[in-house]
């Protein structure tokens, strides 16, 4: 069997072994595609592993060989599920193999919001600790979590452990399925759901408008479920104290975006998933999917 992996760079840049996919077959991965090598690259494919490349219907109908689309993630939006169905092409993904570090991801926006540890970091390197003469610097508030509530829109495994550890920290949970108004007005959104055409651009002015004064937003999810001009207003305004993200609408982002380079807005690139225990995961589990659709079994299947 011909397997090629499109977009291998973000899942093993080079540090974890190839070997459990590499015993299934022919195996060749690059490190990333671009839509003009799409079809080149697939040309022969009878297995196809994906990061976050995009599979519509065009590519898959000019690849009659192709028989298994293994997507190295848990989110499927990027991969058209309806169009593999029709040709015969069985889709699996990864589930729940980044909770505990997207978990901690968040907690860690969270954390760098409310503790300014780089603003910190800073300035001490710069002598301003020094500059000052006083045994203590205090150059901007530092936020207590304890006794704060925390608002969690996508109650999953993620969602779950996230408002288990803010639990930890003294936080109030409310969760967003079950009383959306209280999740609103609660000091903390933290964004745990899947980007769908109900979801996408959720967090927008009339949203953020209902949010508390001086609220803070994490998100860890999609950067689609965020209107980002509507978010850079609001922190620009100070109707919202802080954000923290680890994800954007276009990643890399474009020049222009509002968000980049506002003090109260920090932005991690889309690294939550990334601790090479958890890549290593991804690795053998597209294996294991792929070993169970060559046995005629379904481990993970999404089609």
């Amino acid at each position: 069997m011909k397997i090629i992996f499109l977009d291998s760079g973000v899942v093993n840049p080079g540090d974890i072994s190839w070997e459990p996919i590499e015993k299934l077959g022919e195996f060749k991965n690059y490190e990333r595609t671009s839509a003009e090598e799409l079809e080149e690259h697939l040309r022969e494919a009878e297995a196809v592993l994906i990061d976050s490349c995009g599979l519509g219907r065009e590519v898959m109908e000019k690849c009659p060989a192709l028989k298994f689309i293994g997507i190295a993630a848990t989110g499927f939006n990027h991969v058209d599920l309806a169009a593999a169905e029709e040709l015969g092409i069985a889709v699996a993904n990864v589930p729940a193999y980044s909770t505990d570090a997207v978990a901690q991801q968040a907690i860690s926006l969270l954390l760098s919001v409310a503790n300014r540890v780089d603003l910190y970091d800073r300035s001490i390197a710069a002598g301003e600790w020094k500059d000052s003469k006083q045994p203590i610097f205090l150059e901007a508030p530092i936020t207590l979590l304890a006794g704060r509530s925390i608002g969690i829109v996508g109650y999953g495994n993620i969602g779950r452990k996230v408002a288990e550890i803010a639990e930890a920290f003294g936080m109030k949970v409310n969760v967003y399925s079950r009383d959306r108004e209280a999740a609103v007005k609660s000091d903390v959104i933290s964004l745990h759901c899947p980007l769908t055409p109900e979801t996408e651009k959720m967090i927008n002015r009339e949203l953020i408008g209902r949010m508390k004064d001086g609220a803070i937003l994490i998100n860890t999810a999609r950067g689609g479920l965020v209107d980002e001009e509507a978010l850079a207003e609001a922190l620009r305004s100070g109707k919202l104290s802080g954000a923290g993200l680890d994800v954007l609408t276009q990643e890399p982002p474009e020049p222009g975006n509002p968000l980049v380079g506002l003090k109260n807005c920090y932005i991690t690139p889309h690294i939550g998933f990334s601790p090479v225990e958890t890549r290593r995961v991804v690795i053998e589990t597209c294996a294991a999917n792929l070993e169970s659709f060559l046995r005629g079994e379904r481990l993970n299947r999404l089609v």
